[in-house]
């Protein structure tokens, strides 16, 4: 697995950075990712509230698809909605701080379960659009997890899960709730996937047993030795950051 950080125009080798000291500084300058205007804040990861109340992709239905209003002629931009949400989506398990389920676009396979930092991943269903992978979902979750523990996530490699007996299990235990999906969307709209187990590594040389989270909003500064990347984290000897929270602020990085 390789990583680079984009500050700017530029990328930054991180897997090259692996033992060695780095500094990170927050300029004290945030841009909006999509309009570019300063913010005093970033909202929804790297946007202005402005943005943040217009954009579909800063709705509460990103987070919660079951809750998806496309249908109603409400979406906030029904071309972006088509594009992103109208199309296949994959209903997933991973393993990241323990087993949980998830879904994501199909053409964002494997990048997502990368950016969750799952060690294990398995494709389970392809779903016609995002709101039924979100019903789906709903209905694995009453079984396993949905969210991942950052702080196991980052304390070491979880206990390997067999994926695919845990597949076999959680669709026996939700087959009521798909048949019936099946029955208002149609049959070809939620469909089971015969997929092998992806299993990922990430360059990490070592893992702290207490990780504490850096926040450069309270302390401009974080600097250390870069012991390992995985998922969105920096894991330093004096701490750990969750580099996306960071998408739009103007960042100084060196490395010595």
């Amino acid at each position: 697995m390789r990583y680079s950080l984009s500050i700017g125009e530029q990328l930054l080798p991180l897997n090259e950075w692996l033992g060695r000291r780095i500094r990170l500084e927050a300029m004290g300058s945030i841009h909006c990712s999509h309009c570019g205007k300063r913010t005093k804040k970033s909202y929804s990861q790297g946007f202005c509230y402005p943005c943040m109340i217009k954009l579909a992709r800063c709705d509460s239905c990103i987070m919660s698809p079951e809750k998806c209003h496309y249908d109603q002629g409400t979406c906030r931009e029904p071309a972006w909605g088509e594009q992103f949400c109208m199309t296949d989506h994959i209903v997933y398990l991973a393993n990241s701080s323990g087993l949980k389920v998830g879904i994501t676009r199909a053409s964002q396979i494997p990048t997502r379960w990368i950016d969750q930092g799952a060690s294990q991943a398995l494709p389970i269903l392809r779903v016609a659009t995002r709101q039924q992978s979100g019903l789906v979902e709903d209905l694995l979750r009453a079984q396993v997890a949905d969210k991942t523990n950052w702080r196991a996530l980052l304390r070491g490699e979880p206990e390997p899960v067999d994926m695919l007996a845990a597949r076999d299990r959680l669709l026996d235990g939700a087959q009521a709730g798909i048949l019936a999906l099946q029955a208002r969307f149609g049959l070809q709209a939620i469909q089971p996937l015969d997929a092998a187990v992806v299993d990922i590594r990430y360059p990490v040389l070592e893992y702290s047993p207490k990780p504490q989270s850096a926040n450069l909003d309270k302390d401009p500064v974080f600097e250390g030795t870069l012991l390992g990347i995985k998922g969105q984290y920096l894991m330093l000897d004096t701490g750990v950051i969750n580099i996306r929270k960071y998408t739009s602020y103007t960042l100084s990085v060196s490395v010595s």
